[in-house]
């Protein structure tokens, strides 16, 4: 077996091994918490660093977008990192420690449900986020690489990854956050909303040709 092919399967073995690892019962806290934010149209807010930015800002395109056109009524999702000009200039303004905070403060409201993610678990922006988060009174998830870090007591509920390696982590973290998003869809689904509470015209919205 040459070099690559050995990478690749043992790429392949330690990745089943933590997909084996993950704690069903953590992910089905999850999806009840962001279903009872769609019952009661609650927010959801979501923030990460470098890989775990594009895993959070992935996983609101499947939370907003494919829940409002499938089932009755959107659910009410933001990623804090998206906004690249916002970023930069609370970092420069302030500190980079405290990029997400802000934003937390002007949106998070209690019942809300804000996720912070961080393959190490000590992004001192995301734990400052989740800490704020819990101060307005939302729910609040970390997910996490290692042993967990701070952001294992910093918020509310913790998913870990049990792993030092961050390609394996952030490969974990997106296959959660895909069946959180799988499981909270058939969830909304099956769940019938009264009349006054779905989202107007959503039958008259043009198909793709």
């Amino acid at each position: 077996m040459d070099k690559a092919a050995f990478v690749i399967k043992n790429y392949l073995e330690d990745l089943k091994h933590l997909l084996n690892e993950i704690n069903s019962s953590e992910v089905e806290q999850l999806v009840d918490s962001l279903f009872n934010a769609w019952l009661e149209g609650k927010r959801v807010l979501l923030m990460g660093n470098g890989g775990s930015s594009s895993s959070v800002s992935h996983i609101v395109n499947d939370l907003q977008k494919n829940i409002q056109l499938e089932a009755s009524r959107a659910l009410r999702t933001i990623c804090l990192s998206d906004s690249t000009p916002l970023l930069m200039a609370w970092a420069n303004d302030t500190n980079w420690d405290n990029i997400f905070t802000p934003q937390i403060e002007c949106w998070a409201e209690p019942g809300d449900v804000v996720i912070g993610v961080s393959g190490s678990g000590n992004s001192m922006n995301v734990i400052n986020g989740i800490t704020a988060a819990n101060r307005c009174g939302a729910t609040t998830f970390g997910m996490a690489g290692f042993a967990g870090g701070k952001l294992k007591s910093a918020a509310q509920h913790c998913i870990i990854v049990s792993s030092d390696n961050m390609q394996r982590i952030e490969d974990v973290h997106m296959v959660i956050l895909h069946i959180t998003f799988t499981a909270l869809l058939e969830k909304t689904k099956s769940h019938t909303l009264p009349a006054n509470m779905r989202d107007e015209d959503r039958d008259e919205w043009p198909s793709a040709e």
